[in-house]
């Protein structure tokens, strides 16, 4: 196995160890969204590792689909609203995870799958699978964010912290097609900042 590819390997595996260990904190705080985020987080570095193992396969590619494009920032948001006390974020995170795994399981995949480089979106996914992930997506940073933003002068560090994490999600799933090790590095990181909000005091 080439350096770079046992590199990549390592370290998704290790991201995906990390994700997977701080989710069980989370869950145990009620953050249960968050620790949703970080199951997502621990599943899409999985395929990663997987994938620059194996070579990518349709199966690696719908997890990784589904837990990095459609499950991981907009899990991030609805734990956000809810932390802010809106109690129908929780139901509409479950009525949206249910989506998901719909959109993630009936999708048509394109072309051919070959190699451990992370396949490209585009090269595969229909349009309306696409478009789910980037709505999605979008709105899970932007209630993010406006939490943030509302709720800053209450808790200034919290409001950094998870932030950070959601701009560290963004950075992996943008390094994916480039950097792989690095991705997966920075889905440890969001993990790590993600448990430090609900921590710090």
């Amino acid at each position: 196995m080439p350096h770079t590819v046992a590199v990549d390997v390592l370290l998704s595996f290790g991201a995906a160890l990390v994700s997977l260990r701080l989710a069980g904190p989370l869950a145990r705080a009620r953050r249960y969204a968050w620790a949703g985020g970080l199951l997502a987080f621990a599943a899409a570095a999985a395929a990663m590792s997987w994938g620059a193992a194996h070579g990518w396969d349709a199966a690696a590619f719908r997890v990784y689909y589904l837990a990095g494009a459609l499950l991981s920032a907009p899990l991030l948001g609805v734990g956000s609203l809810t932390r802010a006390g809106r109690r129908w974020a929780g139901a509409l995170g479950v009525g949206y995870t249910g989506l998901a795994v719909g959109v993630a399981t009936a999708m048509p995949l394109h072309g051919s799958f070959a190699g451990t480089e992370v396949p490209r979106a585009q090269d595969h996914v229909a349009t309306y699978a696409r478009a789910v992930a980037i709505v999605a997506s979008s709105l899970g940073a932007l209630a993010v964010v406006v939490v943030a933003i509302i709720t800053l002068r209450r808790r200034p560090l919290r409001n950094a912290l998870v932030v950070g994490a959601v701009a560290a999600a963004a950075a992996a799933s943008a390094l994916t097609q480039t950097a792989v090790a690095a991705a997966a590095a920075c889905f440890a990181l969001a993990a790590a900042l993600l448990y430090a909000a609900v921590v710090a005091r």
